[in-house]
């Protein structure tokens, strides 16, 4: 592992590797820069992605080509309505001598790939909360804990709503993103059939290590950030709870419910973590303003009215920034 002089070589170091790590995640994913950007934020910010997109535009790919980049282990579960918990976290068995062993689930890995999670009912989602928040699951009385560092990156298909169990509110909070993917532009898509319909397969190469991610993970939350940038993020947050005292009409006419303390922790880490891979050494308002949409875009209810005028998340939270 490298070691570092000053936290100013290190927050060098972080921005360097960010760019290193787009080049190889560049040769296979192709035009979701802004996509790209928000999952390794949230991989140095220590938080878990949720990617909401419609079929077939690369959001397993994407996890995929991210493990492959960062030397860590990589585990994907496809969910289904018949998954059980267990399939999830392990579950105790006995051997031959008939003593019970426990033997651990996907979910020991450093990244977990959540595919489709909203293809299984809620207890079987509610098997990752532990390990979301806790970094440990507990099976049989016993706690056991994860390998640092530990992502959920879940993916979720918005069409075919048809046998789908919407995630909870409260585990959507345990999100830090919530990043949807759009359509590629014709130039992109006409890059991808090209690249992906020939026999060449690109090779991507490891750039960062587990001990190295921890590390600037740590860097992260000792960037030092102005009171004002602060208050603005804590304020924003207060802005979008109805019928409180600091609470915009905007927010008491369109939503039923606004976003918890999380998200105010998370804009001030994720403009903190924003700010390093743009080559600054700390955030000021716009580094609030850039991870803003995809921190509170699951974290606001909307009242009927809201539904009924076709009224948006996204138009909401640009009117309050």
């Amino acid at each position: 592992m490298r070691t570092f002089s000053s936290d100013k070589e290190a927050a060098d170091a972080l921005a360097q590797s960010y760019r290193a790590l787009r080049q190889e995640i560049g040769k296979v994913i192709i035009g979701q820069d802004e996509v790209v950007k928000l999952v390794l934020t949230a991989v140095f910010s220590q938080g878990h992605c949720l990617l909401v997109g419609v079929p077939g535009l690369a959001k397993t790919l994407l996890i995929q080509t991210i493990a492959d980049s960062l030397d860590l282990s990589f585990n994907r579960v496809q969910f289904t309505p018949d998954l059980m918990p267990s399939d999830i976290v392990g579950s105790e068995t006995m051997n031959q001598q008939r003593d019970f062993h426990f033997v651990p689930g996907p979910i020991f890995a450093n990244i977990v790939l959540a595919d489709e999670i909203n293809r299984t009912p809620p207890k079987t989602q509610a098997a990752l909360l532990e390990s979301m928040q806790e970094y440990a699951v507990t099976v049989a009385g016993r706690r056991y804990p994860l390998e640092r560092p530990f992502f959920v990156l879940a993916t979720q298909n918005p069409i075919e709503q048809e046998g789908t169990y919407p995630l909870p509110e409260a585990q959507l909070d345990r999100f830090m993103f919530n990043i949807e993917l759009g359509y590629p532009s014709y130039e992109a898509e006409l890059q991808i059939v090209k690249n992906t319909t020939s026999d060449t397969k690109p090779t991507v190469n490891k750039i960062l290590h587990a001990d190295e991610i921890q590390a600037f993970q740590h860097l992260v939350r000792r960037v030092p950030v102005a009171d004002n940038v602060v208050e603005y993020a804590v304020s924003l947050v207060h802005k979008t709870r109805p019928g409180t005292e600091r609470g915009a009409a905007r927010a008491t006419q369109l939503l039923e419910w606004g976003a918890g303390p999380r998200a105010s922790q998370h804009l001030i880490v994720g403009a903190k973590c924003n700010a390093l891979l743009n080559g600054k050494y700390s955030p000021d308002i716009e580094d609030v303003k850039a991870v803003a949409l995809p921190i509170l875009r699951h974290r606001l209810v909307r009242n009927f009215k809201a539904e009924a005028e076709g009224v948006t998340v996204e138009q909401i939270v640009k009117e309050l920034l």
